[in-house]
């Protein structure tokens, strides 16, 4: 190994595992010399990224291709990282720091180029000095494979949160799973979402590196043999049926404008022995390698399909597989820092970002209790102090549980300590409950109705010492409803932790034009304090200023539908209304009743041609789970409609819809500048909070919605004037179901529904073909789950006022200002400042980076 190759295996410290002050520190890269620690100069930039075109991608100029370029200006923005993360380690470790570690499934950072030159603040420097070598940054950016390790919303708010946390310079550990296939990249063919398989690693990740020196193994299957120790104390003893070995993958998160780089730690399965060759040599030659297979399939998918068996096994794999490495990881941090155990939870504050993590309660004690001979009560007083536990979700479906015999054939000790902590916790259960025996069968872990399941979310309600929800609507209805008798008998564990989005990524990267004019206006400082944009407030009447905000709103429309037009052909009418519903796709989030409503305004301008209608684009955009047939049946009635529409001369441009394809990070920061109406029109009290109504109201889109998670909220900042406020409420939906809904009268009542039900049914947006929307037409009729024929008639009425209001453009631009302006509550920075003062009690640790030769001297020694 070159010296240049050992210093970039080396140089990936994390931060709470840095050598001690007087040890031995990894040598920087020698590629860029000691000016590394101020900014770098044009020439300095120009010589380390001909350097690592050369030595790190072996190309030189005349047979380099894009990706090439890209891959070395990648390095030379890692090896500046770098410093900031040997520099975060030091003193974290050198303060033997309290630590967030932050457990999650899903991590959906999105493209790191972007992002990492904006935390720097070396955008400008970069494009100056790869147009003086005659290349694009642009064109560089777009060739970054974004990391698509997460579904939606949970996972990019892991990402936001790891944002806010370097910034704020919190130490911090992001723990998740590399999955080698992010999640799908779609297609829509024939109105239909087909799914690829993302290789996002095909080309190799500079952003991460390799620690296998930090390797862990992770037991699974076999079985379990209780026995007594020298001292006569009874044990257990796990015998696996197979071993998997967890690699660790760390990726940098840089704070803006800081010191701080935090890690983002993400393990790769692989089996102990890659090769058998007794097996080999006995001429089984695939079986010399069915182990490597077999381990490698445990982390080569996101959240495989769990309808059948076999997903069902592999997700729950997935979960212990992730968890176990990590806990690994920390008592290793312990030993390394020379920190006693009984100070675990004093040293790490781990959150369970949903139920998908929660398996590690259970990991946690069989490593104390089995692993390291801690007596039961003192290592349960420990792992209830160590965690904390997010949920995010009002649906019942939705909060995971494992049938028995799945858990307990993959996690045979797991499920005895499961089964131990439910007998003392069900014992105080009845002394507080004295003769409720429904509540205890409700409180249980394990739920004992029909078929046996271990209940995640009560497994993580009773390991962890605080409990909070996502928005302040989502946070009551656990208190009242999903989790109401934990609620009752632990209520001072319960908290709200209202989400926030990053303004770095989702306003300052994704939207240029308007956080330059804002930062003209009042300065920069809104970029870490959200709420210093209360000062455009005053400006809100302001018309020159009002000329100039809807002028960037327009230029950044006009680009869009550039981009639109090449990626899906459609043409759209950049003076229209930009109408944006862009998110998983689920009944739930009722993308179906916006689309009815998009029918009932075609039939409007067909029966009418020259109806004053403000002309209006609407954008969709999201993914259906692969087993979702009902929300793949609602992408494909979306893309019928828009065939039809687009195609009618009729309407003179008046309708347009548009499914853009694939939605993503990089997507989505093209789609939220643009947007000027943002759907949140999810059914009341099903939406925990939602993450982008933050961003559409940070770039300045004003909202349609229903009272439901941050919506709330947000109408309380925003002021009611300021907001499209339609349907029915929670306590509606409540009152509509004890009295028994019917849709199908509400569906008789109203003619207009009646018009669009018929077209539907008629085949005339399926090329005849009446059988085909047949699914979707039934379950509104006669069973709406989500009331969306209920919301249909007041949603239509909202969205009348909608294109009335834009017609006044000076109203509409104030509104769009005002938006704006009180968007402060919503930014990650925020809330996760309260998570620090409320739930993780961490404080700030400043990094002053460690000087050039210093780092080398060291190394030396």
């Amino acid at each position: 190994m070159t010296a240049r190759e050992d210093a970039r295996v080396n140089a990936s410290p994390e931060l709470t595992d840095a050598p001690e002050p007087e040890e031995s520190v990894p040598m920087m890269s020698p590629s860029l010399d000691v000016k590394r620690t101020t900014p770098m100069d044009k020439e300095e930039i120009k010589r380390a990224f001909l350097d690592n075109l050369f030595y790190v991608q072996g190309k030189f100029p005349v047979l380099a291709t894009q990706h090439d370029y890209y891959m070395a200006l990648a390095h030379v923005i890692r090896d500046l990282l770098l410093h900031r993360w040997v520099s975060s380690a030091s003193v974290y470790t050198a303060e033997k720091a309290r630590t967030v570690c932050y457990l999650s499934a899903e991590f959906l950072m999105g493209p790191h180029l972007g992002n990492n030159l904006l935390n720097l603040g070396m955008g400008e420097q970069i494009r100056q000095a790869l147009a003086e070598l005659g290349l694009s940054l642009d064109e560089l950016m777009q060739e970054e494979a974004e990391p698509g390790l997460g579904n939606g919303g949970l996972g990019r708010l892991a990402a936001c949160y790891l944002d806010s946390l370097a910034t704020l310079e919190i130490p911090t550990l992001g723990y998740g799973i590399r999955y080698e296939f992010g999640i799908f990249e779609q297609e829509i063919a024939d109105g239909w979402q087909l799914e690829r398989t993302d290789k996002w690693l095909r080309y190799g990740n500079p952003w991460d590196i390799a620690r296998p020196e930090w390797a862990v193994e992770v037991k699974l299957g076999g079985h379990t043999e209780h026995y007594r120790d020298a001292k006569g104390e009874p044990r257990v003893r796990w015998k696996p049926e197979q071993t998997v070995v967890g690699i660790p993958y760390d990726t940098p998160i840089a704070g803006y404008r800081n010191n701080t780089a935090n890690t983002l730690r993400l393990w790769r399965a692989e089996a102990p022995e890659s090769f058998d060759v007794a097996v080999f040599n006995r001429g089984d030659y695939y079986g010399a390698v069915e182990q490597k297979v077999k381990s490698e399939n445990l982390t080569k998918v996101l959240y495989p399909n769990d309808e059948q068996v076999k997903g069902k096994q592999l997700r729950l794999e997935q979960q212990y597989f992730f968890v176990s490495c990590s806990l690994q990881d920390m008592l290793r941090i312990m030993r390394v820092q020379h920190i006693p155990l009984e100070r675990f939870h004093e040293k790490f504050a781990i959150q369970l970002n949903d139920t998908h993590p929660a398996i590690a309660i259970a990991e946690l004690m069989r490593l104390l209790v089995d692993e390291h001979g801690m007596p039961w009560q003192q290592a349960w007083a420990i792992t209830r102090r160590s965690f904390a536990y997010t949920n995010h979700t009002l649906l019942p479906e939705a909060l995971e549980r494992w049938p028995i015999g799945i858990f307990a054939s993959l996690l045979p000790r797991h499920m005895e300590i499961i089964y131990e902590i439910n007998a003392g916790f069900l014992e105080e259960v009845r002394s507080r409950f004295n003769g409720d025996h429904d509540r205890v069968g409700r409180l249980s872990l394990i739920d004992e109705g029909g078929e046996r399941y271990v209940r995640m979310a009560h497994l993580a309600c009773v390991g962890s010492y605080a409990i909070n929800g996502v928005a302040q609507l989502h946070s009551e209805l656990l208190k009242s409803d999903v989790l109401r008798d934990f609620y009752e008998l632990w209520p001072e564990k319960f908290q709200n932790k209202t989400n926030g989005v990053t303004p770095r990524r989702w306003l300052a990267l994704s939207n240029p034009s308007l956080a330059g004019f804002i930062t003209a206006n009042i300065g920069e400082g809104w970029v870490t304090d959200l709420d210093k944009l209360k000062e455009l407030e005053r400006r809100a009447d302001d018309a020159v200023f009002g000329a100039k905000w809807r002028e960037i709103k327009r230029l950044n429309k006009h680009q869009y539908a550039m981009y639109l037009r090449h990626k899906t052909g459609v043409g759209v009418d950049p003076e229209s209304l930009f109408d944006v519903q862009v998110k998983r796709i689920h009944e739930y989030k009722r993308q179906h009743l916006n689309i009815l409503n998009v029918i009932r305004m075609y039939l409007e301008l067909k029966a009418n041609p020259n109806l004053d209608i403000q002309p209006r684009t609407f954008l969709f955009g999201g993914k259906a789970a692969p087993g979702y047939r009902m929300a793949k049946l609602i992408i494909k009635l979306i893309n019928a409609v828009g065939s039809v529409v687009n195609r009618d001369k009729s309407l003179r441009n008046q309708l347009k819809v548009v499914f853009v394809p694939n939605y993503n990070v990089s997507n989505g920061q093209r789609i939220y500048p643009v947007a000027e109406l943002s759907e949140q029109i999810s059914t009341a009290g099903k939406e925990a909070s939602g993450t982008g109504n933050m961003k559409f109201q940070m770039n300045g889109a004003l909202t349609i919605g229903t009272l439901d998670g941050a919506n709330v909220e947000m109408l309380e900042e925003v002021g009611a004037e300021n907001f499209f406020l339609f349907g029915h409420t929670v306590d509606d939906i409540q009152r509509l179901q004890r009295e028994g809904y019917r849709p199908f009268e509400t569906f008789e009542r109203n003619g207009i529904l009646r018009e669009v039900f018929s077209l539907l049914q008629s085949g005339f947006f399926a090329k005849g073909d009446a059988e085909l929307f047949r699914p979707l037409v039934e379950n509104l009729l006669y069973s709406d789950p989500f009331f969306v024929l209920a919301d249909f008639q007041s949603y239509a009425d909202c969205q009348d006022e909608v294109g009335r209001v834009y017609q006044d453009a000076g109203r509409w631009t104030r509104m769009s200002i005002l938006n704006v302006a009180r968007s402060g509550k919503f930014s990650s920075d925020r809330a996760i400042d309260e998570y620090c003062r409320d739930i993780w009690n961490v404080k700030p640790v400043k990094t002053n980076l460690l000087k050039q030769h210093r780092i080398m001297h060291r190394s030396i020694q």
